[in-house]
């Protein structure tokens, strides 16, 4: 194969490996079960039993944003997991390949793939939620204009309005996409090496509680033992080995209502899209020097 024909990278190659990536995942039943069992849980918290709408909209938006961000993890490693071994198995890596189509052209296409068919499984599930989160904002605001006088409803039309909607809700999910993206990135880089895809997904499994307990344990190190460089050494290495996933659980701040920082949100995200570059990387450097 001629190396002089790989030298420019093509957008258009990246494009149409995506494209072709999104196709073959959507035909999962495993993406439309996630999907419609998230659906479900979104529009099943309307009908949990009633309290006061302050309570109401808190347990309406932790449901709503805690399903969102466990199956739209569980997809993205489910996903990327499936990606390198099955095209291996089945030589479609072999036929793409042996076109005018890089390695890092084909890793960036079928992780791209993998963020769009996020992307739009976070969209149906955020605008499943909204749709909960606003029939229930109507009917409370009906039965409070009935049981209440004009003067008496209008504080209590406002601070209903103020319970069911925020801008943090928006940045919120963006968060949770961010940080499924950051996993389907670790996953495909774990998929270059791994002997099977059970195997990555049992690594994986580790690595994401690894990632919400490695602050809890970084703390607990740095305040009870003597941190020596040796210590900050190792702290650090396992921080950029495994991301802390904690930095991107802004659900309980959201649910309380209280306002995320546009500093804190981007810094998240830049942090996010840090970690997907860099395990991209890491799987193009595995993938390049793997045997096809």
């Amino acid at each position: 194969m001629n190396s002089s024909v790989h030298r420019a990278f093509s957008f258009g190659r990246v494009t149409a490996i995506t494209g072709n990536t999104v196709t073959g995942l959507v035909r999962l039943k495993i993406f439309y079960g996630l999907l419609l069992f998230a659906l479900l849980l979104i529009g099943a918290s309307a009908f949990m039993a009633r309290m006061t709408f302050q309570q109401e909209f808190l347990i309406l938006k932790d449901v709503g944003l805690g399903a969102m961000s466990i199956f739209t993890s569980l997809l993205a490693v489910l996903a990327a997991a499936q990606l390198l071994p099955q095209e291996i198995e089945e030589r479609t890596a072999y036929t793409v390949l042996a076109k005018p189509v890089s390695r890092f052209e084909y890793l960036v296409g079928k992780l791209f793939g993998v963020f769009l068919l996020l992307a739009l499984n976070i969209i149906a599930m955020a605008a499943m939620f909204f749709v909960v989160l606003f029939l229930r904002e109507q009917t409370v605001l009906t039965e409070t204009t009935r049981a209440m006088s004009a003067e008496q409803s209008a504080e209590a039309l406002g601070s209903i309005q103020a319970a069911a909607f925020n801008p943090n809700l928006v940045s919120g999910i963006a968060v949770i996409y961010v940080k499924a993206c950051l996993l389907a990135s670790l996953t495909l880089f774990v998929s270059t090496f791994a002997s099977s895809t059970i195997f990555t997904f049992i690594v994986m499994a580790f690595v994401y509680f690894i990632g919400h307990l490695q602050a809890i344990a970084r703390e607990y190190w740095l305040q009870t033992n003597a941190a020596g460089w040796l210590t900050k050494s190792f702290l650090a290495l396992v921080a950029l080995t495994f991301p802390d996933l904690q930095l991107f659980n802004l659900t309980d701040d959201i649910v309380a209502g209280n306002a995320i920082p546009l500093p804190l949100l981007l810094r998240t995200i830049a942090l996010g899209s840090f970690y997907c570059a860099f395990y991209l990387a890491l799987a193009w450097a595995a993938f390049f020097r793997k045997e096809l």
